[in-house]
Protein backbone atom coordinates (compact mmCIF):
# COMPACT_ATOMS: atom_id res chain seq x y z
CA UNK A 1 0.00 0.00 0.00
CA UNK A 2 2.39 1.34 -0.80
CA UNK A 3 2.00 10.97 -1.47
CA UNK A 4 2.76 16.80 -1.35
CA UNK A 5 4.60 17.06 2.10
CA UNK A 6 4.12 20.39 3.96
CA UNK A 7 7.04 22.25 5.24
CA UNK A 8 8.30 22.09 8.46
CA UNK A 9 8.94 26.08 8.64
CA UNK A 10 4.89 26.56 8.27
CA UNK A 11 4.33 24.60 11.42
CA UNK A 12 7.57 26.44 13.29
CA UNK A 13 5.03 28.42 15.37
CA UNK A 14 2.96 25.37 15.93
CA UNK A 15 6.04 22.97 16.88
CA UNK A 16 6.77 25.50 19.52
CA UNK A 17 3.41 25.30 21.66
CA UNK A 18 2.40 21.41 20.66
CA UNK A 19 5.49 19.07 21.52
CA UNK A 20 4.51 19.53 24.67
CA UNK A 21 0.85 19.72 24.88
CA UNK A 22 -0.03 17.36 22.42
CA UNK A 23 0.83 14.29 25.42
CA UNK A 24 -0.77 16.71 28.05
CA UNK A 25 -4.04 18.14 26.90
CA UNK A 26 -5.35 20.79 28.78
CA UNK A 27 -8.57 19.10 28.91
CA UNK A 28 -9.60 15.33 30.06
CA UNK A 29 -9.81 14.33 26.99
CA UNK A 30 -9.42 10.93 26.04
CA UNK A 31 -6.27 10.74 23.97
CA UNK A 32 -4.32 7.70 21.99
CA UNK A 33 -0.67 8.49 21.17
CA UNK A 34 -0.39 6.04 18.06
CA UNK A 35 3.58 5.18 16.57
CA UNK A 36 3.63 5.51 12.95
CA UNK A 37 6.81 3.80 11.57
CA UNK A 38 6.85 6.56 8.24
CA UNK A 39 6.50 9.86 7.81
CA UNK A 40 2.93 10.07 5.15
CA UNK A 41 3.74 12.32 2.55
CA UNK A 42 0.06 13.59 1.49
CA UNK A 43 -3.02 13.85 3.07
CA UNK A 44 -4.93 13.67 -0.35
CA UNK A 45 -6.40 10.40 -0.92
CA UNK A 46 -5.70 10.17 -4.02
CA UNK A 47 -1.90 11.07 -3.77
CA UNK A 48 -1.05 8.24 -1.14
CA UNK A 49 0.22 5.08 -1.79
CA UNK A 50 1.18 3.40 1.52
CA UNK A 51 -0.04 1.90 4.65
CA UNK A 52 1.25 5.08 6.79
CA UNK A 53 -0.93 7.31 4.92
CA UNK A 54 -3.75 4.72 4.81
CA UNK A 55 -4.37 4.29 8.51
CA UNK A 56 -4.62 8.41 8.86
CA UNK A 57 -6.90 8.80 6.20
CA UNK A 58 -9.42 5.95 7.65
CA UNK A 59 -9.67 8.15 10.75
CA UNK A 60 -10.41 11.11 8.31
CA UNK A 61 -12.29 10.53 5.68
CA UNK A 62 -15.04 7.11 4.70
CA UNK A 63 -15.84 5.89 1.71
CA UNK A 64 -19.10 3.89 0.20
CA UNK A 65 -17.98 1.14 2.87
CA UNK A 66 -15.37 0.18 5.03
CA UNK A 67 -13.75 -1.57 7.45
CA UNK A 68 -14.50 -2.17 10.84
CA UNK A 69 -12.40 -3.33 14.34
CA UNK A 70 -12.04 -6.87 12.39
CA UNK A 71 -11.27 -5.76 8.95
CA UNK A 72 -14.63 -7.28 7.91
CA UNK A 73 -16.57 -4.18 5.18
CA UNK A 74 -19.62 -2.73 6.50
CA UNK A 75 -21.54 0.58 5.58
CA UNK A 76 -19.76 3.62 5.14
CA UNK A 77 -20.98 6.94 3.83
CA UNK A 78 -23.92 4.65 2.17
CA UNK A 79 -26.12 2.82 4.69
CA UNK A 80 -27.12 0.30 1.98
CA UNK A 81 -26.51 -0.92 -1.75
CA UNK A 82 -28.22 -3.20 -4.00
CA UNK A 83 -26.51 -5.01 -6.54
CA UNK A 84 -27.95 -6.31 -9.95
CA UNK A 85 -28.09 -10.11 -11.23
CA UNK A 86 -25.40 -9.85 -13.90
CA UNK A 87 -23.32 -8.16 -10.98
CA UNK A 88 -22.20 -5.69 -13.20
CA UNK A 89 -24.22 -2.53 -11.46
CA UNK A 90 -24.16 -1.49 -7.83
CA UNK A 91 -26.73 1.24 -6.35
CA UNK A 92 -25.30 2.65 -3.12
CA UNK A 93 -28.01 4.62 -1.03
CA UNK A 94 -25.74 6.93 0.83
CA UNK A 95 -26.68 8.57 4.34
CA UNK A 96 -29.17 11.26 4.51
CA UNK A 97 -27.06 12.57 7.81
CA UNK A 98 -24.03 11.98 5.87
CA UNK A 99 -22.46 15.80 6.35
CA UNK A 100 -18.58 17.11 5.69
CA UNK A 101 -16.62 18.71 8.26
CA UNK A 102 -17.89 22.11 7.21
CA UNK A 103 -21.83 21.06 7.90
CA UNK A 104 -22.42 20.35 4.09
CA UNK A 105 -24.04 17.31 2.75
CA UNK A 106 -22.29 14.05 1.65
CA UNK A 107 -23.97 13.73 -2.16
CA UNK A 108 -23.96 11.31 -4.59
CA UNK A 109 -21.95 13.93 -7.19
CA UNK A 110 -19.17 13.87 -4.67
CA UNK A 111 -18.55 10.70 -5.02
CA UNK A 112 -18.79 11.12 -9.07
CA UNK A 113 -16.43 14.25 -8.27
CA UNK A 114 -14.00 12.11 -6.73
CA UNK A 115 -13.64 9.20 -8.87
CA UNK A 116 -13.56 11.00 -12.16
CA UNK A 117 -10.91 12.66 -10.54
CA UNK A 118 -9.06 9.59 -9.34
CA UNK A 119 -9.05 8.95 -13.40
CA UNK A 120 -8.19 12.03 -14.12
CA UNK A 121 -4.71 11.81 -15.96
CA UNK A 122 -4.26 15.13 -14.41
CA UNK A 123 -4.28 13.79 -10.71
CA UNK A 124 -1.18 12.01 -11.35
CA UNK A 125 -3.10 9.15 -9.05
CA UNK A 126 -0.77 5.81 -7.51
CA UNK A 127 -3.89 3.82 -7.88
CA UNK A 128 -5.68 4.95 -10.54
CA UNK A 129 -5.73 1.45 -12.40
CA UNK A 130 -7.76 0.20 -9.57
CA UNK A 131 -10.80 1.99 -10.72
CA UNK A 132 -10.44 0.25 -14.09
CA UNK A 133 -13.54 -2.61 -13.35
CA UNK A 134 -15.48 0.24 -13.61
CA UNK A 135 -16.77 1.21 -17.22
CA UNK A 136 -14.82 3.46 -19.24
CA UNK A 137 -12.21 4.61 -16.05
CA UNK A 138 -9.47 3.04 -18.18
CA UNK A 139 -10.31 4.77 -21.36
CA UNK A 140 -10.09 8.52 -19.15
CA UNK A 141 -7.13 7.94 -17.52
CA UNK A 142 -4.85 6.60 -20.47
CA UNK A 143 -6.86 9.44 -22.09
CA UNK A 144 -9.13 7.34 -24.26
CA UNK A 145 -12.41 8.57 -23.42
CA UNK A 146 -13.97 11.49 -21.81
CA UNK A 147 -14.80 11.84 -17.68
CA UNK A 148 -18.61 11.89 -17.98
CA UNK A 149 -18.71 9.02 -19.96
CA UNK A 150 -17.26 7.09 -16.68
CA UNK A 151 -19.69 4.64 -15.25
CA UNK A 152 -20.21 6.60 -12.14
CA UNK A 153 -23.92 8.58 -12.07
CA UNK A 154 -25.82 10.30 -9.59
CA UNK A 155 -28.96 9.46 -9.65
CA UNK A 156 -30.58 11.76 -7.20
CA UNK A 157 -27.98 13.52 -4.12
CA UNK A 158 -28.27 9.93 -2.24
CA UNK A 159 -28.31 7.61 -4.83
CA UNK A 160 -24.93 6.85 -6.64
CA UNK A 161 -24.70 3.92 -9.55
CA UNK A 162 -21.63 2.04 -10.73
CA UNK A 163 -21.27 0.42 -13.57
CA UNK A 164 -18.57 -2.17 -14.16
CA UNK A 165 -17.18 -3.64 -17.22
CA UNK A 166 -17.86 -7.18 -15.59
CA UNK A 167 -18.45 -8.94 -12.81
CA UNK A 168 -15.58 -7.82 -10.17
CA UNK A 169 -15.83 -9.97 -7.27
CA UNK A 170 -13.22 -7.85 -4.62
CA UNK A 171 -15.11 -4.60 -5.28
CA UNK A 172 -17.26 -3.62 -2.55
CA UNK A 173 -14.17 -5.00 -0.79
CA UNK A 174 -12.09 -2.38 -2.95
CA UNK A 175 -14.23 0.92 -2.14
CA UNK A 176 -12.52 0.40 1.50
CA UNK A 177 -8.93 1.84 -0.06
CA UNK A 178 -8.13 5.23 0.55
CA UNK A 179 -8.00 5.67 -3.14
CA UNK A 180 -11.43 5.56 -3.41
CA UNK A 181 -12.46 8.04 -0.32
CA UNK A 182 -14.95 11.19 -1.23
CA UNK A 183 -13.10 14.42 -1.39
CA UNK A 184 -14.86 17.94 -1.33
CA UNK A 185 -14.80 19.64 -4.44
CA UNK A 186 -15.33 23.27 -3.04
CA UNK A 187 -12.53 22.85 -0.89
CA UNK A 188 -10.14 21.79 -3.47
CA UNK A 189 -11.41 24.53 -6.08
CA UNK A 190 -10.85 27.43 -3.38
CA UNK A 191 -8.10 26.40 -2.33
CA UNK A 192 -5.64 24.26 -4.45
CA UNK A 193 -2.85 22.26 -2.91
CA UNK A 194 -3.24 23.89 0.22
CA UNK A 195 -6.75 22.09 0.68
CA UNK A 196 -4.78 19.34 3.17
CA UNK A 197 -3.32 21.62 5.61
CA UNK A 198 -4.60 21.98 9.47
CA UNK A 199 -7.51 23.86 9.57
CA UNK A 200 -8.47 23.56 6.18
CA UNK A 201 -8.99 19.84 5.44
CA UNK A 202 -12.44 19.11 4.77
CA UNK A 203 -13.54 15.67 5.47
CA UNK A 204 -16.11 13.44 5.99
CA UNK A 205 -14.77 10.95 9.01
CA UNK A 206 -14.28 10.09 12.02
CA UNK A 207 -11.80 12.84 12.95
CA UNK A 208 -10.78 16.56 11.67
CA UNK A 209 -7.18 17.55 11.20
CA UNK A 210 -6.25 19.49 13.35
CA UNK A 211 -1.83 19.83 13.24
CA UNK A 212 0.88 18.19 10.98
CA UNK A 213 4.31 18.81 12.69
CA UNK A 214 6.45 17.15 9.63
CA UNK A 215 8.56 14.32 10.92
CA UNK A 216 6.91 14.81 14.82
CA UNK A 217 3.40 14.10 14.86
CA UNK A 218 -0.09 14.79 13.12
CA UNK A 219 -3.24 15.26 15.44
CA UNK A 220 -6.66 14.37 14.91
CA UNK A 221 -9.78 15.24 16.59
CA UNK A 222 -13.13 13.76 16.77
CA UNK A 223 -16.09 14.98 14.30
CA UNK A 224 -18.83 16.61 16.67
CA UNK A 225 -20.66 16.34 12.65
CA UNK A 226 -19.64 12.86 11.82
CA UNK A 227 -22.82 10.82 11.57
CA UNK A 228 -21.80 7.84 13.94
CA UNK A 229 -19.85 10.62 16.28
CA UNK A 230 -21.88 9.29 19.49
CA UNK A 231 -20.07 6.46 19.19
CA UNK A 232 -16.63 7.27 18.96
CA UNK A 233 -14.78 7.50 22.22
CA UNK A 234 -11.91 9.17 21.51
CA UNK A 235 -11.15 12.33 21.45
CA UNK A 236 -7.77 13.14 20.32
CA UNK A 237 -5.45 11.06 18.16
CA UNK A 238 -1.80 11.92 17.97
CA UNK A 239 0.12 9.70 14.96
CA UNK A 240 3.85 10.14 16.42
CA UNK A 241 6.22 9.02 13.50
CA UNK A 242 9.60 7.15 14.82
CA UNK A 243 11.17 5.66 12.15
CA UNK A 244 13.57 4.22 14.52
CA UNK A 245 11.70 1.18 15.88
CA UNK A 246 14.41 0.63 18.75
CA UNK A 247 13.69 4.51 19.95
CA UNK A 248 9.93 3.85 19.29
CA UNK A 249 10.32 0.36 22.22
CA UNK A 250 11.31 2.84 24.44
CA UNK A 251 8.93 5.60 23.94
CA UNK A 252 5.92 2.64 24.24
CA UNK A 253 8.28 1.44 27.65
CA UNK A 254 7.90 5.01 28.69
CA UNK A 255 4.62 5.43 27.92
CA UNK A 256 4.72 8.27 25.36
CA UNK A 257 3.36 5.40 22.84
CA UNK A 258 0.01 4.00 23.04
CA UNK A 259 0.98 1.71 20.11
CA UNK A 260 3.01 1.25 17.17
CA UNK A 261 2.78 -0.97 13.82
CA UNK A 262 6.30 -2.32 13.94
CA UNK A 263 9.58 -4.23 15.94
CA UNK A 264 13.32 -4.17 15.52
CA UNK A 265 13.14 -7.79 15.11
CA UNK A 266 16.63 -8.24 15.76
CA UNK A 267 15.22 -7.76 19.99
CA UNK A 268 12.14 -9.89 19.27
CA UNK A 269 13.43 -12.31 22.07
CA UNK A 270 13.98 -9.64 24.89
CA UNK A 271 10.87 -7.57 23.67
CA UNK A 272 8.82 -10.82 24.20
CA UNK A 273 10.33 -11.69 27.33
CA UNK A 274 9.69 -8.07 28.72
CA UNK A 275 6.23 -7.12 27.15
CA UNK A 276 4.94 -10.45 27.30
CA UNK A 277 0.97 -10.25 25.58
CA UNK A 278 1.57 -6.19 24.62
CA UNK A 279 3.55 -8.22 21.67
CA UNK A 280 1.05 -8.66 18.63
CA UNK A 281 2.29 -11.07 16.21
CA UNK A 282 -0.01 -13.17 13.67
CA UNK A 283 -0.76 -13.72 9.96
CA UNK A 284 -0.96 -10.70 7.80
CA UNK A 285 -1.83 -10.68 4.19
CA UNK A 286 1.40 -9.12 2.45
CA UNK A 287 4.48 -9.73 0.95
CA UNK A 288 7.94 -7.84 1.20
CA UNK A 289 9.88 -8.21 -2.20
CA UNK A 290 12.63 -6.33 -4.35
CA UNK A 291 11.51 -4.56 -7.42
CA UNK A 292 13.83 -5.03 -10.03
CA UNK A 293 14.41 -2.39 -12.81
CA UNK A 294 13.58 -4.77 -16.05
CA UNK A 295 13.75 -2.24 -18.51
CA UNK A 296 17.58 -0.99 -17.87
CA UNK A 297 20.80 -3.01 -18.90
CA UNK A 298 21.98 -5.47 -17.25
CA UNK A 299 18.28 -6.06 -15.37
CA UNK A 300 16.50 -6.45 -18.98
CA UNK A 301 18.10 -9.76 -19.33
CA UNK A 302 15.75 -12.58 -17.19
CA UNK A 303 18.55 -15.11 -17.19
CA UNK A 304 20.38 -12.29 -14.73
CA UNK A 305 17.16 -11.32 -12.59
CA UNK A 306 16.42 -15.47 -11.96
CA UNK A 307 20.07 -15.66 -10.86
CA UNK A 308 19.94 -13.06 -7.94
CA UNK A 309 16.48 -14.06 -7.04
CA UNK A 310 17.55 -17.96 -7.01
CA UNK A 311 20.91 -17.00 -5.42
CA UNK A 312 19.03 -14.77 -2.08
CA UNK A 313 19.06 -17.83 0.70
CA UNK A 314 15.15 -16.72 2.00
CA UNK A 315 15.06 -19.71 4.79
CA UNK A 316 18.24 -17.16 6.64
CA UNK A 317 16.47 -13.98 6.08
CA UNK A 318 13.32 -15.81 7.60
CA UNK A 319 15.07 -17.42 10.32
CA UNK A 320 18.06 -15.46 11.34
CA UNK A 321 17.11 -11.57 9.99
CA UNK A 322 13.86 -11.63 10.78
CA UNK A 323 13.52 -14.21 13.59
CA UNK A 324 10.77 -16.40 12.78
CA UNK A 325 8.48 -13.32 12.19
CA UNK A 326 8.74 -13.65 8.89
CA UNK A 327 7.99 -16.81 6.12
CA UNK A 328 10.17 -17.39 3.17
CA UNK A 329 8.46 -16.17 -0.02
CA UNK A 330 8.61 -17.74 -3.77
CA UNK A 331 5.50 -16.23 -4.72
CA UNK A 332 3.81 -12.26 -5.29
CA UNK A 333 0.60 -13.67 -3.61
CA UNK A 334 0.85 -14.69 -0.29
CA UNK A 335 -0.84 -17.95 1.20
CA UNK A 336 -4.21 -16.88 2.91
CA UNK A 337 -6.48 -16.10 -0.05
CA UNK A 338 -9.49 -18.55 -0.06
CA UNK A 339 -9.92 -20.55 -3.48
CA UNK A 340 -6.21 -19.74 -4.77
CA UNK A 341 -3.18 -20.73 -4.60
CA UNK A 342 -0.34 -19.01 -5.14
CA UNK A 343 2.32 -19.96 -7.95
CA UNK A 344 5.52 -20.64 -7.32
CA UNK A 345 8.93 -20.18 -8.13
CA UNK A 346 10.42 -22.77 -9.93
CA UNK A 347 13.53 -23.13 -7.85
CA UNK A 348 11.09 -23.46 -4.61
CA UNK A 349 11.89 -26.64 -3.87
CA UNK A 350 15.22 -27.10 -4.75
CA UNK A 351 18.17 -26.75 -1.84
CA UNK A 352 19.82 -23.63 -1.02
CA UNK A 353 23.11 -24.59 -1.92
CA UNK A 354 21.81 -26.41 -5.26
CA UNK A 355 20.25 -22.74 -6.30
CA UNK A 356 23.37 -21.42 -5.80
CA UNK A 357 25.67 -23.50 -8.12
CA UNK A 358 22.76 -22.82 -10.48
CA UNK A 359 23.17 -19.13 -10.19
CA UNK A 360 26.59 -19.37 -10.57
CA UNK A 361 26.57 -21.18 -13.82
CA UNK A 362 24.17 -18.45 -14.94
CA UNK A 363 26.39 -15.32 -14.03
CA UNK A 364 29.58 -17.16 -15.10
CA UNK A 365 27.75 -18.07 -18.79
CA UNK A 366 26.59 -14.15 -18.44
CA UNK A 367 30.62 -12.79 -18.16
CA UNK A 368 30.01 -12.69 -14.58
CA UNK A 369 32.37 -13.92 -11.44
CA UNK A 370 34.63 -13.13 -8.51
CA UNK A 371 37.28 -11.60 -11.33
CA UNK A 372 34.72 -9.57 -12.70
CA UNK A 373 31.71 -8.76 -10.59
CA UNK A 374 28.56 -7.68 -11.36
CA UNK A 375 27.72 -4.61 -9.93
CA UNK A 376 24.57 -4.17 -8.01
CA UNK A 377 22.53 -1.25 -5.92
CA UNK A 378 19.78 -2.04 -3.43
CA UNK A 379 18.03 0.70 -2.37
CA UNK A 380 15.99 0.46 0.93
CA UNK A 381 13.99 2.87 3.27
CA UNK A 382 14.66 3.10 6.71
CA UNK A 383 14.30 0.45 9.26
CA UNK A 384 16.62 -1.91 11.40
CA UNK A 385 15.17 -4.60 9.64
CA UNK A 386 15.30 -3.71 6.22
CA UNK A 387 19.06 -2.65 6.68
CA UNK A 388 19.77 -6.29 8.20
CA UNK A 389 17.90 -7.71 5.02
CA UNK A 390 20.04 -5.34 2.62
CA UNK A 391 23.22 -6.51 4.46
CA UNK A 392 22.36 -10.03 4.37
CA UNK A 393 21.31 -10.33 0.78
CA UNK A 394 24.85 -8.23 0.25
CA UNK A 395 26.78 -10.96 1.89
CA UNK A 396 24.94 -13.84 0.20
CA UNK A 397 25.94 -12.32 -3.17
CA UNK A 398 29.31 -11.40 -2.78
CA UNK A 399 31.08 -14.65 -3.00
CA UNK A 400 29.09 -15.53 -6.80
CA UNK A 401 30.95 -12.57 -7.39
CA UNK A 402 28.28 -10.04 -7.27
CA UNK A 403 29.84 -6.59 -5.66
CA UNK A 404 26.36 -5.17 -3.45
CA UNK A 405 26.53 -1.25 -2.39
CA UNK A 406 23.54 -0.56 -0.51
CA UNK A 407 21.41 2.94 -0.69
CA UNK A 408 19.23 3.97 2.36
CA UNK A 409 16.62 7.14 2.79
CA UNK A 410 13.30 7.94 4.47
CA UNK A 411 10.55 5.88 3.74
CA UNK A 412 8.71 8.91 2.19
CA UNK A 413 11.68 9.83 0.01
CA UNK A 414 12.21 6.30 -1.04
CA UNK A 415 8.65 5.47 -2.56
CA UNK A 416 8.74 8.85 -3.91
CA UNK A 417 11.85 7.76 -5.92
CA UNK A 418 10.23 4.71 -6.61
CA UNK A 419 6.78 6.33 -7.85
CA UNK A 420 8.91 8.98 -10.28
CA UNK A 421 10.57 5.98 -11.66
CA UNK A 422 14.05 6.69 -10.29
CA UNK A 423 17.22 5.18 -11.55
CA UNK A 424 17.91 2.06 -9.63
CA UNK A 425 18.83 -1.92 -9.80
CA UNK A 426 16.82 -3.19 -7.15
CA UNK A 427 14.42 -1.59 -4.84
CA UNK A 428 13.00 -2.70 -1.43
CA UNK A 429 9.32 -2.58 -1.30
CA UNK A 430 6.15 -4.31 0.24
CA UNK A 431 2.88 -4.93 -0.76
CA UNK A 432 -0.36 -5.49 1.50
CA UNK A 433 -3.29 -6.22 0.27
CA UNK A 434 -5.71 -3.42 -0.57
CA UNK A 435 -8.44 -6.21 -0.51
CA UNK A 436 -8.43 -10.40 0.43
CA UNK A 437 -7.79 -11.03 -3.44
CA UNK A 438 -4.78 -12.31 -5.21
CA UNK A 439 -5.67 -8.97 -8.08
CA UNK A 440 -4.25 -6.95 -5.47
CA UNK A 441 -1.09 -8.27 -5.09
CA UNK A 442 -0.79 -9.33 -8.96
CA UNK A 443 -2.39 -5.55 -10.41
CA UNK A 444 0.94 -3.76 -9.13
CA UNK A 445 2.96 -5.87 -12.10
CA UNK A 446 0.50 -4.14 -14.57
CA UNK A 447 2.47 -1.59 -17.58
CA UNK A 448 -0.33 0.60 -16.12
CA UNK A 449 -0.17 0.70 -12.24
CA UNK A 450 1.71 3.46 -10.62
CA UNK A 451 2.74 0.82 -8.02
CA UNK A 452 4.92 -0.77 -10.94
CA UNK A 453 8.07 0.40 -9.64
CA UNK A 454 10.05 -2.37 -12.03
CA UNK A 455 8.51 -1.00 -14.74
CA UNK A 456 7.31 -4.80 -15.81
CA UNK A 457 5.80 -5.05 -19.16
CA UNK A 458 4.61 -8.47 -20.19
CA UNK A 459 1.97 -8.65 -23.19
CA UNK A 460 1.91 -12.49 -22.04
CA UNK A 461 0.73 -11.40 -17.95
CA UNK A 462 -1.36 -8.16 -19.22
CA UNK A 463 -3.77 -10.82 -21.71
CA UNK A 464 -3.95 -13.43 -18.63
CA UNK A 465 -4.99 -10.34 -16.16
CA UNK A 466 -7.51 -9.30 -19.04
CA UNK A 467 -8.97 -13.05 -19.28
CA UNK A 468 -8.91 -13.05 -15.52
CA UNK A 469 -10.94 -10.02 -15.07
CA UNK A 470 -13.62 -11.16 -17.94
CA UNK A 471 -14.06 -14.28 -16.00
CA UNK A 472 -15.44 -12.31 -12.86
CA UNK A 473 -18.76 -14.11 -13.03
CA UNK A 474 -16.53 -17.66 -12.71
CA UNK A 475 -14.80 -17.67 -9.43
CA UNK A 476 -12.86 -21.10 -10.00
CA UNK A 477 -11.96 -20.39 -13.80
CA UNK A 478 -11.07 -16.56 -12.46
CA UNK A 479 -8.58 -17.64 -9.99
CA UNK A 480 -7.15 -20.19 -12.36
CA UNK A 481 -6.84 -17.31 -14.52
CA UNK A 482 -4.49 -15.22 -12.12
CA UNK A 483 -2.46 -17.97 -10.79
CA UNK A 484 -1.20 -19.02 -14.75
CA UNK A 485 -0.83 -14.54 -14.55
CA UNK A 486 1.30 -14.69 -11.77
CA UNK A 487 3.27 -17.89 -13.02
CA UNK A 488 4.01 -15.64 -16.18
CA UNK A 489 5.42 -12.65 -13.96
CA UNK A 490 7.32 -15.14 -11.27
CA UNK A 491 9.02 -16.96 -14.36
CA UNK A 492 10.18 -13.45 -15.74
CA UNK A 493 10.94 -12.38 -12.65
CA UNK A 494 9.07 -9.09 -12.49
CA UNK A 495 9.71 -8.80 -8.90
CA UNK A 496 11.67 -11.03 -6.43
CA UNK A 497 9.04 -11.74 -3.93
CA UNK A 498 11.50 -12.89 -0.58
CA UNK A 499 8.96 -12.79 2.92
CA UNK A 500 5.89 -13.28 3.57
CA UNK A 501 4.78 -10.64 6.26
CA UNK A 502 3.46 -11.06 9.50
CA UNK A 503 2.19 -8.06 11.59
CA UNK A 504 4.01 -7.18 14.67
CA UNK A 505 2.55 -4.49 16.92
CA UNK A 506 3.16 -3.53 20.39
CA UNK A 507 0.17 -2.24 22.08
CA UNK A 508 -0.90 -0.96 25.51
CA UNK A 509 -3.37 -3.19 27.52
CA UNK A 510 -4.66 0.01 28.13
CA UNK A 511 -6.54 0.22 24.51
CA UNK A 512 -9.74 -1.52 23.99
CA UNK A 513 -10.96 -2.64 20.29
CA UNK A 514 -7.76 -3.16 18.41
CA UNK A 515 -8.48 -6.44 17.27
CA UNK A 516 -5.32 -8.64 15.41
CA UNK A 517 -7.18 -9.44 11.88
CA UNK A 518 -5.25 -10.33 8.50
CA UNK A 519 -5.07 -7.19 7.01
CA UNK A 520 -3.74 -5.15 10.14
CA UNK A 521 -6.25 -2.58 10.30
CA UNK A 522 -6.94 -1.25 13.29
CA UNK A 523 -9.79 1.53 12.56
CA UNK A 524 -9.07 4.35 15.55
CA UNK A 525 -13.33 5.08 15.85
CA UNK A 526 -13.29 1.25 17.10
CA UNK A 527 -11.20 1.96 19.92
CA UNK A 528 -11.15 3.42 23.42
CA UNK A 529 -8.83 3.75 26.05
CA UNK A 530 -9.01 3.59 29.56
Amino acid sequence: MLKTLLKATVFAATLAVSVGAFHAPAFADTVYNRGSAAEPESLDPHKTSTIYEADILRDLFQGLVMQDAKANVVPGAAESWTVSDDGTVYTFKLRKDGVWSDGSPVTAEDFVYSFRRLEDPATGAEYASMLYPIKGAEDVNTKKGKLEDMGVKAIDDHTLEITLNAPTPYFLEMLTHQANYPVNKASIEKLGADWIKPGKLVSNGAYTLAEWVPNDHIKLVKNPKFWDADTVKLDTVNYITTEDRSSAMKRFEAGELDSYNDLPTEQLADLKAKFGDKIHIGPYLGTFYFAIKTDKAPWDNVELRNAISMAIDRDFLAEKVWQNSMLPAYSMVPPGIEGYTPSMAKFADMAQIDREDEATKILSKLGYGPDKPLKMQIRYNTSENNKNTAVAIQEQLKPLGVDVSLINTDTKTHYAFLEQKGDYDLARAGWIADYKDPETFLGISRAASGNNYSRYNSPKFEEAMNKAAADGGQPEKRMKDLADAEQIMIDDVGNIPLLYYSYKDIVSPKLHGFVDNVMDVHPSRFISKD
